[in-house]
């Protein structure tokens, strides 16, 4: 009776993003077999790279249930009574949410890939060099303590609930776990041009000069376009996977704390406060020098600025 009680109260403690989740859980592992399945005698999958990316995605999905229930939430539903209006969810408001959520996933991994403190933690979906539907599970299960959802309470501050807000995140990420696969070449033209896709995702993943940094765009690419960060695939250039300085092993606690442990570290080396704390909001590349000038240089970013 223990366990049924405590499984009652961890499933009211879910929101609706975090059901939606947990829910297509088994359909991607499904999916992730089919394509296993059609690639198995390619280079295309690595049983290791797979499984430590699917361990991710699962350790990701309940830290983020235990740290939204314990704290998370409360700090929306504080902030929602500050609210400008009280938006009322109809078809029209809730794509008018989709859209804006959209937006704000544009930005916090625009600054993801340009602030080594975020980057801490999206580096994990970065430091695979394959492309497959398992790289899309690849998440770091410290996103949560890193602060990303406060990117997505200007939503709440304008007047949607938190339990809407979350839900139109979530199918905004489910739709990204289909944009990690090679299977899928490019796409009618009007969709390219409107929406993210294998082709403009597989860029983003590229370490390659011409793709780093490029193609931050959640379901739409036309944030991408506005905003100058879109590069299309060139079918002359394969986009190479990873990030320039190698994180060269599948042990998911490696790989969720080996760049903060960097990060931290650099911290700690000699010189003053205000250029200890740079290394948070600096560019992941940048690094100082053993003088204490500032320099920059390769770090476990994909290059130069830095994402799923």
């Amino acid at each position: 009776m223990e366990l049924v009680e405590l499984f009652h109260q961890w499933a009211l403690s879910l929101d609706s993003k975090q059901w939606l989740l947990f829910a297509l859980f088994p359909f991607f592992l499904l999916t992730i077999a089919v394509e296993y399945w059609h690639y198995h005698e390619t280079d295309i999958y690595d049983i290791k790279d797979s499984c430590a990316g699917i361990v991710l995605g699962a350790g990701y999905l309940v830290f983020e249930v235990l740290f939204f229930a314990l704290f998370v939430w409360s700090v929306f539903d504080w902030a929602y009574q500050f609210r400008l209006l009280t938006i009322e969810i109809t078809p029209l408001s809730f794509l008018l949410l989709y859209i804006i959520m959209d937006l704000l996933f544009y930005a916090y991994h625009f600054v993801a890939h340009h602030t080594r403190w975020f980057w801490a933690g999206h580096v994990v979906h970065h430091a695979s060099e394959h492309m497959n539907f398992t790289t899309a599970m690849r998440q770091s299960p410290l996103y949560p303590l890193s602060a990303m959802w406060l990117f997505f309470m200007p939503a709440t501050l304008l007047g949607f609930e938190r339990e809407w807000i979350f839900f139109a995140l979530a199918l905004n990420l489910s739709y990204q776990f289909f944009l990690h696969t090679q299977w899928i070449d490019r796409l009618p033209g009007a969709i390219e041009w409107l929406f993210n896709t294998p082709s403009h995702h597989r860029v983003h993943h590229g370490r390659n000069d011409r793709y780093v940094d490029r193609n931050f765009g959640g379901t739409l690419i036309i944030w991408d376009r506005l905003f100058g960060t879109f590069t299309p695939e060139n079918p002359q250039e394969k986009p190479e996977y990873g990030i320039t300085r190698q994180i060269y092993s599948f042990n998911p606690i490696t790989l969720t704390f080996h760049e903060w442990r960097d990060m931290f570290r650099d911290m700690a080396e000699p010189g003053p406060w205000g250029l200890k704390l740079k290394h948070l909001w600096a560019s992941p590349d940048w690094q100082r020098t053993q003088s204490g000038n500032e320099q920059g240089r390769p770090n476990n970013a994909c290059l130069g600025g830095g994402t799923t």
